[in-house]
């Protein structure tokens, strides 16, 4: 990426200039994933946790032309009101949205690709996209699997999303040498859910464990990501089965009224927030927090 289209935060470009630990952040779930003004309470709140552990938040979006790492306070809250007239970017849509100077928020795959650029490591989300459910007759596949494939960012979420077919995103990723860690525990994580019933490749345990193996990893000249799963605590988490339902009922309607592709999985969230009375909402917030608190602890191992 060229460098006049990276805008660094004050804050951001004096830690990497220092060599402190940063932790990228996406902003489509600012924009796309949560509605106002809970998405701008949950961001600055994500960032505090971040913060709290001695690292340094640099959220990621385009604005006026440039791909903006780190924003203010006042560009985060901008992007917030805007929601969903903002250009949701995958890796496609960057192009679009600088050279028209529009407003995007970036997704999993666009924010691991501006992080590298920008030289930091650690990105946290929520859940990764994947393979949809269904895919075999619609070949809807997250950009997000292919961007793990080929950009050495070690991305820490809850695992993917739920309303993914997650057995079939494992074997995605397997295809593409992308390691998948689980923390604390040997299953992978299925986002609101500490249980799927399926096995991570490796378990490790500590930010210095993962730290290591990610050393390990780029130094073998290895080019991938790495999925670092972290289950949801698990005060906060929701049954698979209860899930599950609510899952087919929104899948059901989003057949019914034609929305497939990228609108899928913000159509997915708003109406499981819907049909669960705010508590896959009140999940999603808890665990993104509990991601950055493992993901700057992470970024902070990685400098040792």
């Amino acid at each position: 990426m060229h460098p006049d289209l990276l805008h660094f935060a004050p804050e951001v470009r004096q830690a990497l200039d220092q060599g402190r630990a940063v932790v990228a952040l996406e902003s489509t779930i600012v924009a796309h994933g949560m509605p106002f003004p809970d998405n701008l309470a949950t961001a600055r709140a994500v960032e505090g946790v971040i913060r709290e552990q001695g690292a340094v938040p640099a959220t990621i979006a385009v604005m006026d032309g440039r791909v903006r790492i780190g924003l203010s306070d006042a560009e985060l809250e901008a992007l917030a009101r805007a929601g969903s007239q903002a250009l949701k970017l995958s890796r496609r849509d960057m192009a679009y949205a600088i050279s028209q100077r529009r407003l995007g928020a970036t997704t999993v795959a666009s924010t691991m690709l501006c992080a590298h650029a920008a030289g930091i490591r650690v990105f946290v989300t929520g859940g990764i996209g994947g393979v949809h459910r269904g895919a075999e007759h619609s070949m809807d596949v997250s950009a997000d699997l292919l961007e793990l494939a080929r950009t050495p960012v070690a991305v820490v979420c809850a695992g993917a999303k739920s309303i993914l077919d997650l057995p079939l995103t494992l074997e995605v990723l397997e295809t593409h040498g992308v390691p998948v860690l689980a923390v604390g525990q040997a299953e992978f994580p299925a986002f609101y859910s500490r249980s799927s019933g399926l096995k991570a490749d490796f378990r490790l345990d500590t930010p210095h464990a993962i730290a290591a193996f990610l050393r390990a990893h780029w130094q073998l000249g290895l080019s991938s990501g790495v999925v670092v799963a972290n289950p949801v605590p698990e005060a906060d988490e929701i049954p698979a089965a209860v899930v599950e339902q609510w899952i087919h009922q929104a899948l059901r309607e989003a057949a019914e009224q034609g929305i497939r592709g990228k609108a899928s999985t913000p159509f997915m969230l708003k109406r499981l927030a819907e049909l669960s009375q705010g508590r896959s909402l009140a999940t999603n917030i808890a665990l993104v927090k509990h991601n950055a608190g493992v993901g700057a602890r992470l970024a902070a191992s990685l400098l040792q």
